[in-house]
């Protein structure tokens, strides 16, 4: 694999579906309620109107293409929480293991036989087998997509990258609290894989 990978329009209408994963970050119950959160009208308008929708169209062609669905989830592993990462404590983050809140949304729901991993930090890759996961399936290439786009999103395509792996970030399947955040965001990490949007994505 190789970490300075750096795909044009014409790489990305053309991605090895057998080397591809197609990555849903913490599109769940627990972030899509709004009560659980301050008032952020701008990320339920985006999450809603554009995103899910999306989501739901990449998800029926990676599918398609046999291109591999993996889902991760903010889950507590323990009933008290104690095995959170010091950032999920600090925000507050307390999804108990098991309950509605850890379940993928309904509208994007995984299918039989989808990989869905719960984890405690900001990025899968420090607190799951992911890495693991994707050398097994001879995965090369991750589409990033979910929630939110300055944080869990932001922080995976950095480590994704370091670990050697071709990180794309699909822009239209992820949002942040606000349009800014999320802007800034794919300013901070552009040097770290491709941005792109769903419809220029293309599996052979």
């Amino acid at each position: 694999m190789t970490g300075d990978f750096k795909p044009g329009r014409s790489d990305l209408r053309r991605l090895d579906s057998r080397s591809t994963a197609l990555l849903l970050i913490d599109v769940q119950n627990y972030v899509l309620d709004p009560d659980k959160h301050p008032p952020r009208p701008a990320f339920y308008e985006r999450a809603g109107g554009l995103v899910l929708p999306t989501l739901r169209d990449l998800q029926a062609r990676a599918r398609a293409a046999g291109v591999e669905v993996i889902f991760t989830v903010m889950e507590n592993l323990t009933r008290d929480g104690r095995d959170r990462s010091l950032d999920y404590k600090l925000s507050g983050f307390f999804i108990a293991k098991g309950s509605a809140e850890a379940r993928v949304v309904e509208a994007v729901a995984p299918a039989a036989d989808e990989i869905v991993l719960p984890k405690t930090s900001a990025c899968l890759f420090n607190s799951t087998c992911f890495d693991y996961l994707l050398r097994n399936l001879g995965v090369e290439t991750v589409l990033c997509t979910g929630f939110l786009t300055d944080q869990c999103v932001e922080q995976t395509m950095r480590q994704g990258c370091a670990r050697g792996y071709r990180m794309v970030c699909v822009t239209d399947a992820c949002a942040a609290d606000t349009p800014e955040r999320h802007e800034q965001a794919l300013a901070r990490f552009s040097g770290y894989g491709a941005q792109v949007a769903a419809g220029d994505l293309g599996f052979a």
